[in-house]
């Protein structure tokens, strides 16, 4: 399944064109190496998705071509959530 479309089935990343536009810039790493937005994703894989000052880290652990929102947190497991730190707390 591409990636663009996991995101968005996952309801990781509510929009495929926003997941799209976010793999493309070079913000989600599978398993350590850049991905784009057509790149395969096979379950196991970890996922590092980086959006605004928040760092997502998630295992696939299955592929679903539709889902139900209540079946879409099944299809992933979160690894670790990391929120840059805000500047303006050290001032």
């Amino acid at each position: 399944m591409r990636l663009d479309k996991f995101l968005k089935v996952s309801r990781i990343i509510k929009r495929r064109t926003v997941a799209k536009e976010i793999a493309d810039k070079g913000r989600i790493t599978i398993n350590g190496r850049a991905a784009k937005s057509s790149t395969d994703v096979m379950p196991n894989d970890e996922l590092v998705i980086k959006f605004g000052n928040k760092t997502l880290t998630v295992q696939v652990l299955q592929l679903l071509e539709t889902t139900k929102k209540q079946d879409a947190e099944n299809m992933y497991k979160i690894v670790s959530e990391e929120y840059a730190k805000d500047f303006r707390e050290e001032l």
